[in-house]
């Protein structure tokens, strides 16, 4: 093989294997790029949040819908018992809005939310107000079904669970009581388990401080017990039903819950002396001043003699507008957070359907 031939068949063998080399890297690098896995995907977010009505109670079954760009469609959830709600696995960079709704409540939408990868967002959600169709009067819905269903709810309200707290108005628009409502609701109070035990305290108390001049022993007791629920039979009877069926007044607490401290504690010290009529307007409160008045002077009646007396009356009066004065500050400051409530939504439905 002379030399021309020779360089001839090494330079094509040199070729052929360099495009033989060059060509299996390429395939090479082709296969390994086709096997790669997809960019990692960024971290999910999540938007938390918790319900509350304007007495910072929480709200439960309230319906919570999310919406954004990157959904197909909202996405809802219900408000556990503490109010509570989340939602997870949300695309970042989106913008995000949460539209919350519950029975007897006005909705309430927030604004857009766009979250960074990974961020736990805590949703400040504003207190849900009472809707205007609650405590208005529909067409339909006459006004006494709805105190009806008011007093029903009132009649489940109990300091702890166990203490009957009925003559309490949460409601500041609550449709005024019938004669029958105001009678059933004093009864409800006056034959309460709760009601008779309470007096027993009173009067093993009294028997205790051997006042009033009743004996010691089991009779003593049991004069002093009678005296204790005669005392308020008569009141809440008097002044919780009679004289508010005749003067058109109504008997309740009107929680007032909003303000300065010095407003709140101003309606409830006043409140014995000045209440809502039957037509809406504030009056002199002369249905619980008569029954404090004629409480005190039955008393006469059936306490021991060496007691009776302008004393007596004078005593038992003013002790009673006190201990209502001092309950009406409790009511507006301590006992609404340990007050059982009972469920609204027989009232909300009711009035749904107008």
């Amino acid at each position: 093989m002379n030399r021309r031939v020779f360089v001839f068949v090494f330079v094509v063998f040199v070729s052929a294997l360099v495009l033989f080399l060059y060509g299996s890297k390429t395939s090479a690098a082709q296969e390994q790029q086709t096997v790669l896995p997809d960019a990692p995907r960024a971290q999910p977010g999540i938007i938390v949040g918790t319900v509350l009505d304007v007495n910072n109670d929480a709200v439960p079954s309230a319906t919570v819908v999310l919406q954004g760009t990157t959904l197909k469609s909202p996405r809802t959830v219900a408000s556990n018992d503490n109010g509570f709600f989340e939602f997870n696995d949300l695309e970042p960079g989106a913008p995000y809005h949460v539209t919350i709704s519950a029975q007897g409540f006005a909705s309430w939408t927030s604004p857009d939310v766009t979250l960074q990868p990974g961020q736990y967002a805590i949703l400040r959600v504003n207190k849900l107000r009472v809707a205007e169709a609650v405590t208005r009067v529909t067409v339909g819905y006459s006004a006494e079904e709805l105190a009806t269903e008011q007093v029903k709810i009132e009649e489940h309200q109990r300091v702890f669970g166990i203490i009957p707290n009925f003559y309490v108005a949460y409601d500041s628009n609550a449709a005024p009581l019938t004669t029958k409502l105001k009678f059933k609701l004093a009864a409800k109070v006056a034959f309460d388990p709760v009601t008779f035990f309470g007096v027993g305290i009173v009067a093993a108390a009294g028997q205790a401080g051997d006042h009033p001049d009743y004996p010691q022993g089991v009779k003593g007791y049991a004069e002093r017990y009678g005296a204790s629920y005669a005392n308020g039979l008569s009141d809440i009877m008097i002044g919780g039903a009679i004289l508010p069926s005749l003067l058109h007044q109504d008997p309740r607490y009107f929680y007032q819950g909003t303000g300065t401290n010095k407003s709140r504690a101003l309606h409830a010290l006043t409140s014995p002396f000045v209440c809502k009529g039957d037509n809406g307007e504030w009056q002199p409160n002369y249905s619980t001043i008569g029954g404090d008045l004629a409480s005190a002077a039955l008393s006469n009646a059936y306490y021991p003699a060496s007691n009776r007396g302008f004393g007596l009356f004078i005593g038992n009066f003013l002790i009673g507008t006190g201990q209502r004065g001092a309950a009406n500050l409790a009511q507006e400051f301590l006992l609404r957070r340990v007050t059982s409530k009972a469920k609204q939504r027989a009232l909300s439905q009711k009035q749904d359907q107008q």
